[in-house]
């Protein structure tokens, strides 16, 4: 689909794809309003906190693209590109958009639950880099890499169901937010659930529309390839996290923002990464670049966000956005200075 719509838009006029980037900017902000105040009503509804809602539905919501271009890769034979989707997610997801959105506000912690689901973040990462280290020939680790064999994928993927219901028993035990709405009264929580599928739906499809068609305007007017690819493609993925989690901000709704970027990272790795190593016999491969930098980067942007939990009290406040946002530069930096070693 994405080579589909890079072809239908390359072939506009400049002033069309001006409009279609504008077009698509539009629905991209008004699906994350709209996604916002559903995820926001449903919580009301079912009882559950906006932290769940955002680590649960919402985070599949927008990791859904994610795991599908990513099977569709592995399928393809292309398993390198499923495995770097999802890491390189987890690292701009955690480090650069977590980040943007306490920056813009410090962002409420409902501090056990907080911790219990970033513990299942730090343990997914690690569980992802010991799924693909390579345990019969360990000498072979920064040069051959490893593989996610396709048995574990299918274990990611019971995984993944197990803690979506762990996610939900958290939120019984802690509590859910008082705040109720008079729509949540008027509309049924089904009502709310197809709003809401409705809305993610929408963001998914604008950023879709919107990365190409920057990407394209950018070439015609003098941006190198590489620089495009290195920015512009790679934070595409991002994208309806990026807005989700602003908007949140931006509505007085931090704690979703919150609950679906950590959401996101478990998801790369037992959704995103699962899926596509379950649908392929030979698995996901990793190659050595992967242990050299890859893993370690995404462990590290991790661990940073797991120590800023235990540190903060009941906000993620604005100097812990610098520290995040300033990790992520960090890490981007030297994957670039290293890859153009490499090459």
């Amino acid at each position: 689909m994405e080579q589909w719509i890079t072809d239908l838009v390359g072939g506009l006029a400049s002033p069309f794809l001006f409009l279609i980037i504008a077009v698509t900017l539009y629905t991209l902000g008004k699906g994350a309003d709209w996604l916002v105040d559903e995820a926001v009503i449903l919580s009301t509804r079912w009882g559950l906190g906006k932290a769940v809602i955002g680590a649960t539905i919402v985070s599949i919501g927008t990791t859904t693209p994610e795991a599908a271009v990513s099977v569709l890769s592995a399928i393809q034979g292309k398993p390198g590109l499923a495995l770097g989707n999802a890491v390189g997610s987890i690292i701009c997801d955690t480090g650069l958009i977590l980040g943007l959105a306490s920056l813009i506000a410090p962002l409420p912690l409902n501090r056990r639950l907080a911790s219990r689901l970033s513990n299942v973040q730090v343990g997914a990462g690690f569980l992802l880099v010991v799924g693909c280290f390579p345990w019969t020939s360990p000498a072979k680790l920064f040069t051959q890499g490893g593989a996610l064999p396709q048995l574990v994928g299918f274990v990611f993927v019971v995984l993944l169901a197990l803690y979506i219901w762990q996610s939900i028993r958290w939120a019984g035990e802690t509590g859910a937010n008082a705040d109720a709405t008079e729509e949540a009264e008027e509309t049924g929580a089904f009502g709310t659930l197809i709003k809401l599928i409705v809305a993610i739906a929408i963001i998914v499809i604008s950023a879709q529309i919107l990365i190409p068609s920057v990407s394209i305007m950018a070439e015609r007017i003098g941006v190198p390839k590489h620089i495009i690819s290195a920015t512009l493609v790679a934070f595409g993925t991002s994208l309806p996290e990026l807005v989700t989690a602003i908007t949140a901000v931006r509505r007085g709704h931090g704690e979703l923002a919150v609950g679906n970027i950590i959401g996101a990272d478990i998801l790369n790795v037992l959704f995103v990464a699962g899926v596509s190593a379950a649908a392929t016999p030979g698995g996901l491969q990793a190659d050595g670049q992967f242990f050299q930098f890859l893993f370690p980067a995404m462990l590290f942007i991790l661990i940073v966000f797991r120590i800023g939990i235990f540190v903060s009290g009941d906000q993620l406040k604005r100097p812990f956005g610098v520290v995040l946002v300033g990790t992520w530069l960090l890490v981007t930096i030297l994957s670039y200075v290293l890859s153009v070693e490499m090459h």
